[in-house]
């Protein structure tokens, strides 16, 4: 014989208020985007990643899409704090460039505007000299 779950409780219905994105007057509120990677950036950033994890240096990843700033951190361990930010903010286009790679301690090691030459500081090809 199965016994039936028993149900505990007061079996009061919890409201939370409006529904996600509609305001009092029953209109859906402007949502605002978010600045995000594409996908030839998020290509790019993940060979990078690919290769740094198949050699033991990075272990761990996250991507963060905020307002005016998309993040993709990189993790050695598991640690609080990243080993690296990489950055696109889209704001700094015509200044100093929408992608940048910030360094542990919050050092910013390169700006630009090209996403593989600014990301060429994390993954330095060593060449022979004579």
């Amino acid at each position: 014989m199965v016994e039936e779950p028993s149900q505990r409780g007061s079996g009061l219905l919890i409201d939370f208020g409006h529904a996600a994105g509609q305001s009092e007057t029953g209109q859906f509120s402007r949502v605002v985007p978010a600045v995000s990677f594409d996908r030839l950036e998020l290509t790019t950033i993940l060979d990078l990643y690919g290769r740094k994890v198949s050699s033991g240096e990075w272990r761990d990843y996250a991507m963060d899409f905020l307002r005016e700033r998309a993040l993709f951190s990189v993790y050695r361990g598991n640690s609080e704090r990243p080993l690296y930010v990489i950055e696109k903010n889209p704001r700094l286009r015509g200044r100093q460039g929408q992608y940048m790679v910030m360094s542990q301690e919050g050092r910013v090691l390169k700006r630009g505007q090209d996403l593989a030459t600014v990301l060429r500081v994390l993954d330095p090809h060593l060449a022979l000299v004579k």
